[in-house]
């Protein structure tokens, strides 16, 4: 499931039923052709829409299109970014941040950086499998680890000091 903000104005809600996509509730079906590398066709509700993907940062979940030559500017949210959003960890660049603590209990998988590593926002720190699910936990912001108190193997819970920074 994603949340889709069109130009800061306008909210969807994106899914995926039975390999069909799903917005708002409403199952859309249209054509997609690859013209190019970033360049689609779209054939939906017999209309034809020419779609260019501009940029696109996948850090950060935005995008710029033009559809048609009109310009939309694209943030999305995941299941994981929505819920990092309800347990209160979307605010963590607000002051300095000093250490990462777990957002879900569960057990480490893998541990990607080092002590003393120089680590810039939204790289990838370590893995996490909860719930039967493997989730990349990524840098809040521009740091440096100062210690890693978690190693592979090791079970962790909620709101546990995973590294400090």
């Amino acid at each position: 499931m994603y949340e889709i903000k069109v130009n800061e104005k306008q909210d969807f809600s994106v899914t995926r039923k039975e390999g069909k996509l799903v917005i708002n509730n409403e199952l859309v079906e249209a054509d997609i052709a690859a013209v190019g590398s970033s360049i689609f066709h779209v054939l939906h509700n017999r209309q034809s829409y020419n779609v260019e993907v501009v940029n696109f940062n996948s850090t950060d979940k935005t995008a710029e299109i033009k559809v048609n030559g009109n310009t939309y500017n694209i943030t999305s949210k995941d299941q994981f970014d929505i819920l990092l959003e309800q347990l209160g960890f979307n605010h963590l660049n607000a002051g300095a941040i000093s250490d990462l603590k777990a957002p879900m209990p569960g057990m480490v998988l893998k541990v990607l950086v080092k002590e003393g590593e120089s680590i810039k926002k939204g790289e990838n720190l370590f893995v996490l499998e909860a719930m039967k699910m493997e989730n990349i936990i990524k840098a809040p912001a521009d740091v440096t680890v100062k210690s890693i108190k978690i190693k592979p193997g090791d079970k962790v819970e909620k709101g546990q000091v995973l590294i400090t920074f």
